[in-house]
């Protein structure tokens, strides 16, 4: 491998300590943080990404509930649920663990959520400011946490062409829009491929940073890449593997090897982008916080 690993791990816990050393800041002026997570059902990825939610809040020194309803629960008890946390003056942040059960209206329920308590950045308030280059938006974590990488590895973004594979409301449109807004970690040309693109490879080899968000295993391969490039890996994938004791192996949306071979940095998968969207929903969190304050 030649390129160098970008470490979500390290720069992640790097966020988090700041957020907890502004946390004690705030906790001076008689202000605790407080992030609610509500998770419908038993999805066990859901509960394992909800656990490490709830623990990163405890050790950044934040107020953190999480509240999780069975299956059986009906789209009108989640949304007095949600009523009810949005009149909680405890509770600054809150977000609903997606995917929710068949059935439930999952637009319905992230409108129901208060703009100004909403960190995941998925309310249409929270999206629509995000487009204008509002700085009080919250920016969604994923994304966010990709900017925060690049900048912080020192990637240069201004002027450079970056093309994202993958146009969803979570990852890819938030990511363009924050790549094109003005300032550190923006200025860039941006790219946005999706399904109906044709000839998607001429158009990924065009990247100066490749962004790969299509939740398809080892999508991108290094014919894909253009040699020097930078790239995110936004998947996770479980694949079958009879070599490993639990029978499967974790991957991402891009042949690692092949492409890191190519590619001037690279993250893994695990430890790439997922460490950065806990720390930046913890930044998110810190700053509805600090934003009530003003309210």
């Amino acid at each position: 491998m030649t390129a160098k690993l970008l470490d979500g791990k390290a720069l992640g816990l790097a966020i988090r300590q700041e957020v907890a050393a502004d946390v004690a800041r705030l906790a001076k002026a008689g202000i605790k943080p407080g992030l609610a997570v509500v998770l419908v059902g038993e999805d066990p990825a859901s509960q394992v990404y909800v656990r490490s939610k709830g623990k990163a809040c405890e050790e950044a020194g934040m107020h953190s509930v999480t509240i999780r309803l069975p299956d059986a629960t009906s789209q009108d008890e989640l949304l007095a649920t949600i009523d009810r946390l949005n009149a909680d003056p405890a509770i600054h942040g809150m977000l609903v663990q997606l995917p929710l059960p068949k059935g439930m209206d999952s637009d319905r329920v992230l409108r129901r959520i208060d703009p100004r308590k909403d960190v995941d950045g998925f309310h249409p308030e929270n999206v629509g400011k995000l487009v204008t280059g509002d700085p009080t938006a919250f920016r969604p974590a994923t994304p966010y946490g990709i900017q925060q990488m690049l900048i912080r590895s020192g990637i240069e973004t201004s002027g450079a062409h970056a093309v994202i594979v993958g146009r969803s409301n979570i990852v890819g449109k938030p990511m363009a829009n924050l790549l094109i807004q003005q300032g550190p970690g923006g200025n860039a040309t941006v790219t946005v491929c999706h399904s109906r693109s044709r000839d998607l490879p001429s158009l990924t080899r065009q990247a100066d940073i490749l962004i790969v968000a299509i939740g398809k295993a080892e999508f991108c391969t290094a014919d894909m890449v253009r040699t020097g490039a930078v790239v995110i890996d936004v998947g996770i994938n479980r694949v079958d593997d009879p070599s490993r004791e639990r029978g499967y192996r974790l991957c991402g949306d891009v042949a690692f090897e092949e492409v890191a071979a190519v590619a001037s940095a690279i993250t893994p998968v695990p430890g790439g982008v997922g460490p950065m969207t806990i720390a930046m929903l913890l930044k998110n969190t810190l700053q509805a916080a600090e934003l009530s304050r003003t309210a």
